[in-house]
Formats: structure tokens, sequence, C-alpha cells
């Protein structure tokens, strides 16, 4: 089984052509679990699957976590594999990506960078309370998507300078909490100026911090936007492993494409040869 593994800012994925590789459907949660372990396999927050297109797509894209658990979509994955697409074949400097959640275009600026539209927002609350720690938390709750990928946008002044093991069981907390009935990514934001944001997302199916989000990154500069707190034109989401960059269009109040721009790195590729994977 070929492989090849990617990252985009630093979220990282392990990517399978079913077109050549024909594995079951059924089979990819537990080969996402053993393939993802960082200890025992390759490692990774991901596993993506390219597939045949069924809505007029170049191809689609299946993502499934690295707890085995099907996602909606995955904005860095989706950059990753619009770069993948091009240098197979599969698709031209401009494509359309099937995703569970809807389409998505990439767009080829030059060979590392890539630009995508993310799906539509189906759910946008601007205030939507949480309660964790004996605190009631005034979140941004939007869903990119449908079936919707929850995302929480959470203030944290400060962000760089708080210590990681609290933010960690906060977001634990708020991952989980009853605000949010489909669980969701909590994305921690502070602003540093209009045009400037720094980021750090909790993400469920990883179940911890990642060193990117490119759907945390835009759905946080969305609900910033829509706040007046950002200029929503070019704005630089500094996270862990990088920098992204989001504008937000609109006509009139509605939203009409949130585009995500960032980087993108192949790591390395080859066969699969764990033992402990039963396929």
């Amino acid at each position: 089984m070929h492989f090849t593994k990617m990252n985009g800012a630093g979220n990282d994925f392990i990517i399978l052509n079913n077109l050549e590789e024909h594995i079951s459907h059924a089979l990819f949660p537990s080969i996402a679990r053993t393939l993802c372990h960082r200890r025992l396999s390759i490692g990774a927050d991901g596993l993506m699957v390219i597939e045949a297109p069924r809505q007029g797509g170049d191809y689609r894209m299946l993502f499934y976590n690295s707890d085995g658990s099907e996602g909606e979509m995955c904005g860095n994955g989706a950059r990753c594999i619009c770069r993948y697409g091009y240098e197979n074949g599969l698709a031209g400097d401009a494509q359309t990506v099937e995703s569970p959640s809807g389409i998505v275009t990439g767009t080829r600026i030059d060979r590392r960078s890539y630009r995508i539209r993310l799906t539509a927002p189906s759910v946008i609350d601007l205030h939507r309370q949480a309660e964790a720690l004996g605190q009631t938390w005034d979140c941004s709750y939007i869903e990119l998507g449908a079936p919707g990928l929850p995302h929480a946008a959470v203030p944290c002044p400060d962000l760089a300078h708080k210590s990681m093991d609290d933010l960690r069981e906060l977001g634990r907390l708020l991952r989980w909490s009853p605000a949010f009935p489909k669980g969701a990514n909590i994305n921690f934001y502070d602003i540093v100026s209009p045009g400037a944001v720094t980021g750090l997302t909790y993400e469920r199916g990883v179940e911890d911090f990642t060193y990117a989000c490119g759907t945390g990154a835009g759905s946080t500069v969305l609900a910033l936007t829509l706040l007046g707190k950002v200029s929503g034109r070019d704005v630089a989401v500094s996270v862990p492993g990088g920098t992204l960059r989001v504008t937000i269009d609109q006509e009139g109040e509605a939203v009409s494409a949130i585009w995500l721009t960032g980087p993108t790195n192949i790591v390395c590729e080859g066969e699969v040869r764990d033992e402990d994977l039963h396929i």
C-alpha cells in the first residue's frame, strides 16, 4: 500500500490514493488509528483518502481523524490534497474537490502554496455560552458545510503566555460541552491587530492541540470579521506550525466565501509495511 505524508503548517496527514489501492471503506477507521499513531506507526493528525468523484469534481476526498472517526472536512488537508492532485495528474492549477461537507475549490499559488475556498457556513452563532471550570465562556460557534464541521472560537488574551496544560484542560472540557451538540474544535485566539490573530486549536478526533487547523482559522476570522474585530482581508493567523491567511467575502451581510491560503510540505512517500495493520 503506497502512502504520501504531507503537512500544512504542521498539521500532518497520511494520504492514500484509493483509485489505485482499492481498499474497502470499512477498513479506513482502523487504518487511520493504526497508521496515525505517532509512536507505533507513521504518525499523523489524520488520514486522507482519494476516491472517484460523484458530483463532477476532479476527485473525492475522505478524511479520518487519528482516532478513526470520520471528519466532515479539513482545511489544511484540502490544501495538501490539492497539491497531491496537481502533482499526480488528477487536476490542474485550479481544481474541484468533493468532501463529505461539500465542494472545495483549490488553486495553486506556487510550488508549495495553495489557496482553497472552504465550504460555506451553515451555522453562525456569534454568542454561544459554554460552561467550563466554573465559568461561562462567550464563544462564537460556526459550522462549515453540510453536514457542518463544528468550531468554537474562544477569546484568550495573552494567549502566547498561557499555560498549555491549563488550556488543554479547558479545551477538552469545552470540546465536550453540551453547548456544542456535535462536539466542537476549540479555537483559542488573541487579536494582535485588525490584520493579525494568534490561534491555537484543540481538535476533536485528535483530542489534543494540533500545530494548525485551517477550518479553525477560517471560522475564527469569520466570527471576528462579523463582530467587527478584524478586517477580514488577508488576515494572518499565526499558529504553532506557521502562518495561515484568511479572507472573508461578503455580499451585504451574507458571507459569500471563505478563502484559506497557506504552505504545504511533502514529507515522505513509500510503502506501508506496518505489521499491525490487518487489511
